[in-house]
């Protein structure tokens, strides 16, 4: 009887073991904490269908909006390690802790995988109006204190900080104008009911096309390749300034190396197919493909720069 136990335990023992299945062996769901519409749900659909074909899967964008983004954030920091649960985010992400009683830690919950974009803001005024440089805005602004308006889709969005980085640098007092949304604000902007707004250049390009609007200006630290005669902000005198709807992808704390390091590597290979760049350049994107180290060290300075903004602002943080 001992020798059969014995026996049946070798035998056991011996028996090979079958391999875990190789990543990713079932589909993977992209989360976009943002309404479908918008340039991070168009381009996180560029990716998905790319990183579908490269990595055999198929690639699901699920929109989780809502609370600037922190409904699919939470979501995605909450998911199982396993790499199944991927997050495409913007940079709400980075102004949201200054802003807010979050019940997750950004820094802590997500794992950075990689930056995928970044997009310029332009400073758009009204075609009839007769601020025609960042010079006007600031002579006109230090001559009528408080009278100057901005536009931008609520307190706290990109368009907002963008308004507030530049006040701010330049010490101006411009009032704020807040409305629900990103479009009713560049609609009140072309009617004249403000007088400017840091916008989008992927949104409101058409807009300056069909000569609805004029640029004053653009938020990158160097001039876009589709509006090589706008000048940047920096160029007016705030060498520092510089302000990008950056897009990024994520994943939970804990996700193991071996997968973190296959879908970085495969949405490097994603971002140099002509066809995706073709697509990100249309919308003003311009593609970095920047590892987890890289983007990590961009997000620091993301979270610093915007709780210095939101400081300043004697903001009320919620």
């Amino acid at each position: 009887m001992k020798k059969s136990i014995g026996a049946f335990a070798l035998a056991v023992l011996a028996t090979p073991t079958f391999a875990a299945a190789a990543y990713p062996d079932q589909p993977i769901t992209l989360v976009v904490p943002y309404a479908p519409g918008g340039t991070a749900d168009a381009l996180a659909r560029v990716i998905a269908l790319n990183l579908g074909k490269k990595l055999n899967q198929s690639v699901i964008v699920e929109n989780k909006s809502g609370a600037s983004g922190m409904i699919g954030e939470a979501y995605v920091a909450r998911a199982k390690a396993d790499g199944y649960t991927v997050l495409y985010d913007a940079t709400p992400l980075s102004i949201n802790p200054a802003l807010h009683n979050m019940n997750f830690d950004p820094a802590a919950d997500l794992m950075p995988l990689a930056m995928v974009s970044v997009t310029p803001n332009i400073l758009v005024v009204p075609k009839s109006s007769a601020l025609n440089s960042l010079s006007d805005v600031v002579e006109t602004a230090k001559a009528k204190p408080g009278q100057l308006t901005f536009a931008s889709g609520g307190t706290g969005t990109v368009q907002f900080m963008a308004g507030e980085l530049f006040r701010q640098g330049r010490d101006l007092n411009m009032l704020h104008v807040p409305y629900k949304s990103g479009g009713p604000a560049i609609m009140a902007t072309v009617g004249g009911q403000v007088d400017m707004m840091f916008t989008n250049i992927s949104s409101s390009l058409p807009l300056y096309q069909s000569g609805q609007v004029k640029v004053l200006a653009i938020t990158s630290p160097k001039r876009s390749a589709l509006l090589p005669d706008v000048p940047t902000v920096a160029e007016s005198g705030l060498t520092d300034y510089q302000v990008y709807e950056w897009n990024g992808m994520f994943v939970p704390k804990g996700t193991p190396a071996d997968i973190v390091d296959k879908l970085q590597a495969t949405i490097r290979e994603v971002l140099k197919e002509p066809s995706v760049k073709e697509k990100f350049d249309s919308l003003g994107a311009d593609i970095v493909a920047a590892g987890p180290a890289d983007f990590k060290q961009f997000l620091d300075k993301e979270f610093a720069k915007w709780a210095g903004v939101v400081s300043k602002s004697n903001l009320t943080k919620q």
